[in-house]
């Protein structure tokens, strides 16, 4: 199976990498070339039960369980979307459900100025994504 997005890329990389860009046009196709190491869904994991409601673009998100470590496949129709996904991936992915609740995902939002430079719906999307991470580790952690 291919290494999963975010089991060697950082929520800490993905904050150094995008202070390096001056403007939000090359931050933005920096975001876009992230969503593009994503490995995409299987056919048979676009069903209804995976996908993120409140997205405006179709998002699909799977989870497993290996050892005491939650790994989370994910897939958007839209590119600029994939590359949220890979953000989220980088604070959450291979990650016990302990760190999982206890990372402050605002926080790390907030670093790369990231909810001021997206629409209502797409940072709505992007909140619909991180709680159902949130939702996974809580039930998980017990």
């Amino acid at each position: 199976m291919a290494k999963e997005f975010g089991t060697d890329i950082t929520s800490e990389d993905i904050i150094e990498t995008l202070g390096f860009f001056d403007s939000w046009d090359d931050r933005y196709k920096y975001i876009i070339d992230l969503g593009k190491e994503l490995q995409p869904l299987p056919e048979e994991a676009r069903q209804d039960e995976n996908l993120i409601r409140g997205c405006q673009s179709q998002v699909w998100l799977v989870s497993r369980e290996e050892g005491d470590r939650l790994y989370f496949s994910v897939d958007s129709d839209a590119f600029i979307v994939k590359g949220l996904l890979a953000i989220v991936m980088a604070a959450y992915n291979g990650k016990t459900p302990k760190q999982i609740l206890d990372f402050d995902i605002e926080g790390y939002f907030g670093e790369v100025d990231l909810m001021r430079h997206l629409s209502p719906t797409r940072g709505s999307g992007l909140q619909a994504m991180v709680a159902r991470i949130r939702e996974i580790a809580a039930r998980k952690q017990g």
